[in-house]
């Protein structure tokens, strides 16, 4: 999908580093800590004009697992960040500011400051060859002609990172698939997409707790 391309050639300038991150406390945080880190990037692009948009699902199921858990994100390095803590385990949820095709450099950024390992990231993005709301967890594969996996696995130098695709489907005219993705959502989408998004929060979760493959059993196909 080379039109990515045209579409996103601007960067958006770096923001300063926050001074501090909202951390919040899950209630069911007992056990000992496991001292286990991980990065949740949802990819989209910044701008009024994207918000309610299909390529941009990676935020909206951010910004929706944020809201569950009464979450505040706050402009730092490279995009809005935000942090939670659950059993041991501290999830950083990121949403790079440097538009799509440049995500990369955020989600590199972000692994080296808080020292996170790639199979301690997940980066939620949408999909056009699934129908709508399908999920697909894998631990590794190719971009699929989508700008922002292309760019991390450029900057990374491997495809060898946990993605979950949100399926966005393809029902689009021949030529209007620029239009089609930077579409906002049909009325019938809209119905199910808050069911979809409490999925994906529950996913989120299971990716820190359960770890990816038992994540990727319980979830793949639903």
């Amino acid at each position: 999908m080379s039109w990515f391309s045209r579409l996103f050639k601007k960067e958006a300038q770096a923001t300063v580093d926050a001074t501090s991150s909202p951390v919040h406390e899950h209630p069911e945080n007992t056990e000992a800590n496991v001292n286990k880190k991980f990065l949740i990037v949802g990819l989209g692009n910044i701008g009024a004009e994207y918000v309610n948009t299909r390529h941009n699902i990676g935020f909206k199921v951010v910004d929706h697992f944020a809201r569950k858990e009464s979450l505040s994100f706050q402009t730092a390095k490279l995009g809005e960040v935000t942090e939670f803590k659950i059993k041991g385990r501290t999830l950083i949820l990121l949403k790079p500011n440097t538009y799509m095709n440049l995500s990369g450099k955020a989600v590199q950024y972000w692994m080296e400051k808080e020292k996170i390992e790639k199979e301690n990231i997940l980066v939620i993005t949408d999909d056009l060859n699934l129908s709508f709301g399908t999920i697909r967890i894998k631990s590794k594969g190719s971009d699929g002609g989508h700008n922002g996996l292309k760019n991390i696995q450029l900057v990374l130098n491997s495809s060898d990172y946990p993605r979950f695709r949100f399926g966005i489907s393809d029902e689009f005219k021949k030529g209007r698939q620029v239009d089609y993705v930077l579409g906002e959502w049909n009325e019938d989408e809209k119905v199910k997409l808050p069911e979809r998004l409490d999925l994906a929060a529950e996913i989120i979760t299971s990716f820190a707790l359960a770890g990816l493959n038992n994540t990727m059993n319980t979830y793949n196909g639903k």
